[in-house]
């Protein structure tokens, strides 16, 4: 399987709309699963 990789516009926009999620109290699983990434590449930001 490919590997899809992202600008750096679309991490922003990913990063940005996970702090939004987060403030609104969703957890870290859900905020992934919006997203479209794994867990452990959102805490390796």
């Amino acid at each position: 399987m490919k590997r899809k990789r992202h600008t750096p516009e679309q991490i922003i926009r990913k990063l940005r709309n996970a702090a939004r999620l987060l403030s609104e109290g969703k957890d870290i699983a859900s905020v992934c699963q919006t997203l479209e990434v794994s867990e452990a590449t959102f805490r390796a930001r």
